[in-house]
């Protein structure tokens, strides 16, 4: 379960610097539209309410780690939502909302709702993030709206593996290559599985992309929003492109940044990652080999696949009782391949870690897996699994694994072995599925459909996949390296501000050079 399976594709927007999330106070009127027939919410379903707005500081002050931004003001709220959609009448899950309003802010256009991907990640820290970062000509047009989907965060949360046990799986060795090792994965994702289901008897099934999307559409309602106007990061593209084949009419602008393609299936998506990151690591260690200021420069590759087998055979005790492994070492290192900017601090970190001091990597891998100092665990990889495995139902057996593995080893040195792997636990996953079913958006106006040439986690071919699945797609392209695009070079972000604010596209194809 080291390998990133299917969507373990968490925007660096917010996996690298997840800072911030907000509170401040107003009314809004809700209307519930729900779509076009046999698409929308089921007959019957309540009528959504308004958000209750309320002042929030400690929340606020728990997300962003006391940074918030104090050009804006900041209010929380939740969204009651049925448990399940196909039978409004049952339980509810209330889907926990930050809202952060710029002081600046002028005619409003309405709400921009937000998802970093994942599945896993809260989109209410996003939205935080996004006030130091998104530029102004969209903040002072939109309330920013971050929620975290059902099963994340503050939005009835899946938990249901406890941290000692997370602790062993992010020490597993990558690419389990004996039989021993192996059989050691598939018994510790057999046991999550059945951890999970005791926990969650009825509603484990109930956490997929299908019931999100449908969240999604009351979240619009509830902040008073006739169209949706929604950015998603990475997996955040699955769920917007979801909501576009469920409510094509509610849309009002969908930026889809960094495309998962959904028609993929568990090997496929699996394989174009091992590519993805390969090539990414391929990229890393010729721009290292070409700085005389890069510690590894002589052999980056060497170094770091030397590093693995020696800890592999020879893990280093840390001082909170944990050894640092070939698992936590790949963890680190494969966190700093989703940004080129972080690329000199893995250098430094595998200089480090081969003279035996792994801080550096350590804090790479815990922030990947979402460990605190304090040795707990958020709830990303308890949602990661239950959402992503939930999505899936490709027919994959072990033994089919243990030969993809050989497979892609050879073809992918680092990553192969270890994407395979991350099958197992999709694979050894509940019975009760709800694939994601994603088509065409008929009715829905143009959405961009936004891909990095470079992108290690969701492959640039994604992008044009997406665009004509959904139908009404257009293609920007960003020709440079990292997981996602916007807001980082001038020119993606005057063609996706452009699209939010005034609903002019870019031209079919538009290509953005790398600076």
């Amino acid at each position: 379960m080291t390998g990133l399976s299917r969507h373990k594709v968490v925007a660096v927007l917010a996996a690298a610097a997840l800072v911030l999330a907000g509170c401040g106070s107003r009314a809004i009127t809700g209307d519930f539209s729900p779509g076009p027939a046999g698409s929308g919410a089921p007959a019957g379903a309540a009528p959504v309410q308004p958000v209750n707005w309320q002042p929030c500081p400690g929340v606020i002050a728990q997300l962003s780690g006391g940074q918030a931004n104090p050009n804006f003001t900041y209010s929380c709220g939740s969204v009651s939502v049925p448990q399940d959609w196909s039978h409004p009448g049952g339980g509810t899950f209330q889907i926990s909302l930050v809202r952060a309003k710029s002081k600046n802010q002028h005619n409003r256009i309405g709400s921009l709702l937000v998802n970093p991907g994942g599945p896993g990640a809260a989109g209410t820290q996003l939205a935080l993030y996004l006030t130091q970062s998104l530029p102004t000509d969209v903040t002072s047009r939109f309330d920013l709206v971050g929620f975290d989907p059902r099963g994340v965060g503050r939005s009835a949360p899946v938990k249901c593996i406890p941290d000692t046990l997370k602790d062993k799986i992010t020490a597993l060795t990558p690419d389990p290559t004996t039989p021993e090792e192996f059989d050691q994965q598939v018994a510790l994702s057999r046991q999550v599985t059945q951890l999970c289901q005791n926990a969650y008897p009825k509603n484990l099934p109930l956490y997929t992309t299908d019931q999100t999307a449908r969240d999604l559409d009351a979240i619009r309602a509830a902040v008073g929003d006739k169209k949706l106007t929604y950015l998603g990061f990475s997996y955040g593209t699955e769920l917007g492109a979801t909501y576009a084949h469920l409510f094509p009419t509610n849309i009002r602008a969908l930026v889809l940044d960094g495309a998962v393609d959904p028609k993929l299936d568990l090997v496929q998506s699996s394989e174009g990652q091992a590519a993805g990151f390969e090539r990414a690591f391929t990229n890393f260690a010729n721009d290292c080999r070409q700085h005389s200021s890069c510690p590894i420069g002589g052999d980056p590759q060497g170094s770091v696949m030397s590093l693995l087998r020696q800890l592999k055979a020879r893990p280093l005790p840390l001082p909170d009782g944990r050894k640092f492994t070939d698992g936590l070492a790949f963890t680190g290192v494969l966190q700093a391949l989703y940004q080129r900017s972080a690329w000199s601090i893995m250098a430094a970190g595998v200089q480090q870690a081969l003279a035996g001091q792994p801080e550096q990597l350590l804090l790479l891998a815990d922030q990947y897996n979402g460990r605190s100092q304090d040795g707990t665990y958020d709830n990303q990889t308890d949602a990661f699994i239950t959402i992503g495995c939930n999505d899936d139902d490709t027919k994959v057996t072990l033994n089919q694994i243990r030969g993809y593995q050989a497979q892609w080893r050879a073809r992918y040195p680092l990553t192969g072995g270890s994407l395979a792997s991350g099958m197992i636990s999709c694979t050894v996953w509940q019975p009760t599925r709800d694939p994601v079913d994603v088509g065409a958006a008929t009715g829905a106006p143009p959405i961009v459909v936004v891909g990095t040439i470079n992108d290690p986690a969701t492959p640039y071919k994604n992008t044009a996949s997406l665009a004509r699945l959904l139908g009404t797609g257009v293609v920007l392209t960003w020709q440079g390296e990292g997981h996602t695009a916007y807001p980082i070079t001038q020119c993606i972000r005057d063609a996706v501000d452009d699209y939010l604010i005034d609903l002019r596209p870019p031209a079919a194809n538009t290509t953005c050079p790398t600076g």
